[in-house]
C-alpha cells in the first residue's frame, strides 16, 4: 500500500472516536416497510414498480443518512435489497453509496463477496473504493466477504484492500440460528468458524496499523461475528487481537449491548455493532411509534439511533469513547 493511503483501520477508528460511537446503521430498505409519504410519491413519478421501488428506496436511504450522519461513523447498505430491483436498484445503491460517503461516513457495503483469482478481483476492484472515493464503481470503504471457498478467495481482495486503503469483514461466526450447520463443525479438535479466524488473524496482523495514533494495533481485514454468541464472540476477540470486529444481531434479532461488550478492546475500539430494522424503521416499533408515527419517521429514527448509541456507551466499554 502505498504510504500516502491512510490504512482503513485507522479512517475508521479515527471517525469512531469522532463520533464517539462504534454504531453502526444497516440501509435495509424494505417496500413494504417504508413511510407511506415515500411510496406514494414514487408511484406518482413512475410507472415501472421496479423503478418505483428504486427511487423509493433511495429517496429513503438519503434522507436516513442525513438523519444518521452527524451521529455515527458509519453506514451498512445491503446489497441485496437494490439488486433484487435490477439495473434501476443497481444504480441506487451507488447513488447510496456515494452519498453516504459525500456524508462524510464510513461504507461497508454488505454483498459478501467470494470467489476465486481474477473473478475475486473483479469483485473486489468493483467494491472496494477505500481512501478515494471514486476508485472503484460502487465506491466503497469496505466490503463484507465469504471465506467458504478457501483461504485464496480472500487473497485478491485483500490485496486491492492494501492498495487503495479499503477494508474487507470476512464471515466468520454470523447471527442467524442456523450459522452452527457449518461453523461448528470439528476437524481436530478445532471448529470450522475457528479455523476461519485464524487465517483472518494473520491476514490482518500482516498489515496492522502502528499504535502511534493510540487507536490500536488492528489491520483492515476484519471478521464479521454475531451478537447472538455472546462467549463465542469474547473468545473470538482474544483469538483476533488484530481484527476489527463487525457485530451484526443487535436490535431485531435479540442481541442486547451486553451481548456485544465483549467484541471491545480496553479503549472501546476494535468493533462496530449494526442495527438496521430496528433504526430504519423504528416509526413503527414502540415505544416511537405512538410518539412519532409515520409522517415523523425521520425523527423516530434519530431517537433510535441516539438510545442505541446511549446503550453501547453504557454497557460496553464505548463508553470510554466520551
Amino acid at each position: 500500500m502505498s504510504q500516502s493511503v491512510t490504512p482503513f483501520s485507522l479512517r475508521l477508528n479515527r471517525e469512531i472516536c469522532r463520533k464517539r460511537t462504534p454504531a453502526l446503521v444497516g440501509l435495509d430498505p424494505r417496500w413494504e416497510q417504508l413511510p407511506p409519504d415515500i411510496q406514494a410519491r414514487s408511484r406518482d413519478l413512475y410507472d415501472d414498480p421496479l423503478v418505483q421501488r428504486a427511487a423509493a428506496f433511495e429517496e429513503f436511504c438519503v434522507r436516513l443518512i442525513d438523519v444518521v450522519a452527524p451521529l455515527v461513523p458509519a453506514v451498512k447498505p445491503q446489497a441485496a435489497f437494490f439488486e433484487e430491483l435490477g439495473p434501476d436498484g443497481c444504480v441506487a445503491l451507488a447513488r447510496v453509496i456515494r452519498y453516504a460517503r459525500q456524508s462524510g461516513l464510513v461504507v461497508i457495503c454488505d454483498a459478501k463477496r467470494g470467489d476465486i483469482g481474477s473473478t475475486a478481483e473483479a469483485y473486489a476492484r468493483a467494491y472496494l473504493a477505500g481512501a478515494d472515493d471514486k476508485a472503484a464503481p460502487w465506491g466503497a470503504d469496505a466490503l463484507t466477504v465469504n471465506p467458504y471457498l478457501g483461504a485464496d478467495t480472500l487473497e485478491p481482495f485483500v490485496k486491492v484492500a492494501q492498495e487503495r486503503g479499503a477494508g474487507i469483514y470476512v464471515l466468520v461466526r454470523t447471527s442467524n440460528p442456523g450459522a452452527g450447520t457449518f461453523q461448528d463443525r470439528r476437524h481436530e479438535g478445532e471448529t470450522l468458524y475457528h479455523a476461519v479466524a485464524d487465517v483472518v488473524e494473520k491476514l490482518s496482523a500482516a498489515n496492522a496499523a502502528g499504535p502511534d495514533e493510540g487507536l490500536g494495533s488492528y489491520g483492515s481485514i476484519g471478521a464479521v461475528v454475531g451478537a447472538t454468541y455472546p462467549a463465542e464472540l469474547s473468545q473470538l476477540r482474544q483469538r483476533m487481537p488484530h481484527v476489527p470486529l463487525l457485530i451484526p444481531g443487535y436490535g431485531s434479532q435479540g442481541g442486547a449491548a451486553a451481548d456485544v461488550a465483549g467484541g471491545f478492546d480496553a479503549q472501546g475500539l476494535g468493533a462496530l455493532v449494526n442495527s438496521s430494522r430496528a433504526i430504519n424503521f423504528a416509526y413503527q416499533l414502540a415505544p416511537y411509534s405512538e410518539q412519532f408515527g409515520p409522517r415523523k419517521w425521520e425523527a423516530a429514527a434519530e431517537a433510535a439511533t441516539r438510545q442505541m448509541i446511549a446503550d453501547l456507551a453504557k454497557h460496553t466499554s464505548a463508553g470510554k469513547l466520551y
